[in-house]
């Protein structure tokens, strides 16, 4: 039977969480409706085409490095999860006692969070870290990083700011350095504080958190969501094949970057792949990313982490903008221009706004020192002109004499 997830509002006694999602494209997937299992994608997805990964691949696979999924559960059938999750960290904190319609009890899946009959999860942990396998281009970004699945949600928007808490907590306790959360509060509505003092925690444990920003951008929307607009939070905006924003994109200053979240191939429950479009799936690339670094500087600190995936990014722009943050993540350059770590991204190419340098005075008139030398220059011109005149009147009287002389002898001899 086929699957799908929406984007619903559930009443509850917490905010509601919910999972940020859009229909899937019959264009990447061969299917109006995403099945489970799937078909398997043979070709590379236009998302990995972007990445050169045996030149990413040399730098880092994301070994020995924890990712915490928080979404609807990861489902380990798929044999490409099935070596990526640790089974024993996962936790299911769905309630046990939530009836549908008709009074029957719903069913949540396996306390160790491998159940997804949404498919939603299994997609997020797939970008993430999916082992390769024979038969498709598909693959992980970190693909020797460890999942840990944690079920929190499903279709009917069950999942609530309460039990995201308790599962960042969760994640923190089973020592993970990555979270990715693919959610967020319906409404934008600012969530109860325990999921603050979740997130809080998490950071105060240098763990990297990277959040959907949301898929309400359509007609212009900007408006802040959560958890992603929450300090030290990483939120990820979708960017297109043209590493544009995507319609759909979420926008507002909390945007920290953008990353592929259009026909986004990848694993769904019981095998096979399927392509969807949202920032769900643009988060998990970034998650990726942030595995990757950490697998490579283990002392790096979230912080620079996070500030190296922004600066390295594809920019249109020198700095930030609202529509893609610092820009589309470039994983290669994440990986490869990393002579030392940053604590903040700053202008493309060294761009700040220094002191533009003091230009030259324009004089209009004669300054008092040019004048003096002016007049220095003629006093010393005509000194040289009134000796040469004296020297020159010196010697044409002195010749006038002397041919006087001569004249005066010449009549003497004459007359003798």
């Amino acid at each position: 039977m086929p699957h799908t997830y929406r984007r619903v509002l559930a009443v509850s006694a917490a905010t509601t969480v919910a999972l940020i999602g859009l229909p899937a494209s019959p264009a990447a997937a061969d299917s109006d409706q995403c099945t489970y299992p799937g078909k398997k994608y043979e070709g590379r997805p236009w998302s990995l085409q972007r990445v050169q990964l045996d030149e990413l691949w040399a730098q880092s696979r994301g070994k020995g490095v924890r990712v915490a999924v928080i979404d609807t559960g990861v489902d380990i059938k798929n044999p490409q999860l099935k070596d990526a999750v640790d089974v024993g960290s996962g936790k299911n904190f769905m309630d046990k006692d939530l009836k549908d319609d008709n009074g029957n009890k719903l069913e949540r899946g396996k306390e160790d969070g491998t159940t997804d009959t949404v498919g939603h999860g299994t997609k997020v942990a797939g970008i993430i870290a999916a082992r390769p396998t024979t038969g498709t281009g598909f693959v992980g970004l970190a693909p020797d990083a460890t999942i840990i699945p944690l079920q929190q949600n499903d279709a009917d928007g069950n999942g609530t700011a309460v039990t995201l808490a308790r599962a960042i907590n969760h994640a923190v306790d089973e020592e993970a350095d990555v979270i990715n959360i693919s959610q967020d509060t319906a409404d934008a509505v600012k969530p109860t504080e325990l999921l603050q003092q979740a997130v809080d925690r998490a950071l105060a444990k240098e763990i990297v958190i990277v959040a959907s920003a949301g898929n309400d951008g359509l007609g212009g929307n900007v408006k802040e969501t959560y958890p992603a607009s929450y300090n030290g939070v990483l939120a990820v905006a979708s960017s297109d094949r043209n590493n544009e924003r995507a319609a759909f994109s979420q926008s507002g200053e909390f945007v920290g970057v953008a990353a592929p979240g259009v026909d986004m191939v990848s694993t769904v429950p019981g095998g096979g792949h399927c392509a969807d479009n949202g920032t769900s799936f643009s988060a998990p690339y970034v998650a990726g990313v942030a595995a990757l670094i950490k697998s490579k500087h283990k002392d790096w600190t979230r912080k620079q982490i996070v500030a190296q995936i922004q600066q390295t990014a594809e920019r249109s722009i020198a700095g930030h903008d609202r529509l893609v943050g610092w820009g589309v993540v470039d994983p290669v350059r994440a990986l490869t221009e990393d002579d030392k770590p940053i604590e903040k991204p700053v202008a493309h190419e060294g761009i700040d706004n220094a002191e533009a340098p003091t230009p030259a005075q324009l004089h209009l008139g004669e300054t008092a020192e040019e004048r003096n030398a002016r007049l220095a220059t003629y006093v010393v011109v005509g000194g040289g002109v009134l000796v040469a005149a004296i020297a020159g009147a010196a010697v044409a009287l002195r010749d006038a004499r002397r041919r006087t002389r001569r004249m005066s002898g010449a009549t003497s001899e004459a007359r003798g």
